[in-house]
């Protein structure tokens, strides 16, 4: 499938991985032509087969995304509606990225906050870049609180105490601090992180599309279930996973090779050292 024509998001398919560039000067808001890029994408690659990954990156040096634009948010009514039933615009795409059978990350190497923070968060796996990556979640200070997940998903990632320190607390946050707390995967050296997203983004392109999806599946139900509900649904999606005709093929094909073997099983060894030499010891 080809993604052409788009307003504000430019992308590239190499190696069954979609890079997302995100160019929506002067500072990479969220507004209407972000908002429709992101219907238009979503509904495309969901149905695209030979999408695996998807990375979203900037085309801005400075900035990853910046925020809602706030200039909608002046036209809100004054007052509140109900309460609605069931999740609408971009709250629902952010849930919809997190539950979609392919695996997203965010590639950080600017600023973000608000509603671009909250966009992160709804991507299965976040890398910032140090000295270059700033967070915040600071809504608070314009007198409104996130609105697209941000006071959830920050919750459970970080603890209600850090949640509630980056919400009203108005500050800023390095690559290293967002680490430390939990609100990223890794923070990476700025000149690192370009080739370690595209390393493990290859490497989960070499996993199934079928596996992708049960992997992630079985990670939503972990969150959303009881431990002993969760744990019989995932003997049932790993089921599914050892009768497929694939795994068979991959368990038989690996065992050939040496599976089971003292040599092969010494390979993530072997492997660690050859990535060390490539990227540094940031493992």
């Amino acid at each position: 499938m080809e993604y052409k024509d788009y307003k504000v998001w430019n992308i590239e398919v190499k190696n069954s991985v979609a890079w997302v560039t995100i160019d929506n000067p002067p500072v990479n808001l969220i507004n209407m032509d972000f908002l429709a890029d992101m219907d238009r994408f979503f509904n495309e690659v969901k149905k695209d087969d030979d999408v695996k990954v998807i990375v979203f990156q900037s085309a801005d040096p400075d900035i990853f995304i910046s925020h809602f634009d706030v200039t909608a948010l002046t036209d809100f009514p004054e007052e509140p509606g109900p309460i609605a039933t069931e999740l609408q615009g971009w709250k629902k795409y952010f849930m919809d990225f997190r539950t979609l059978s392919k695996v997203t990350i965010a590639k950080i190497e600017g600023i973000t906050g608000g509603g671009g923070n909250e966009f992160a968060l709804s991507m299965d796996m976040r890398f910032g870049a140090i000295g270059k990556a700033v967070f915040s979640q600071t809504e608070a200070a314009v007198g409104i609180i996130a609105g697209g997940g941000g006071t959830h998903w920050l919750t459970r990632l970080m603890g209600r105490s850090r949640a509630l320190e980056a919400m009203l607390g108005l500050l800023p946050y390095s690559a290293k601090m967002a680490e430390r707390y939990g609100w990223i995967n890794r923070a990476l050296p700025a000149d690192k992180i370009g080739p370690f997203v595209e390393m493990l983004a290859n490497s989960i392109a070499y996993v199934s599309a079928e596996t992708i999806a049960l992997v992630k599946r079985s990670v939503v139900v972990a969150e959303e279930m009881s431990r002993e509900k969760g744990l019989l649904e995932e003997g049932h999606l790993f089921a599914i996973a050892a009768s497929a005709l694939d795994s068979k093929g991959r368990m038989n094909e690996a065992l050939e090779s040496g599976l089971q073997t003292r040599e092969a099983e010494l390979g993530p060894k072997r492997r660690l050292e050859e990535m060390k030499k490539l990227l540094g010891d940031i493992f």
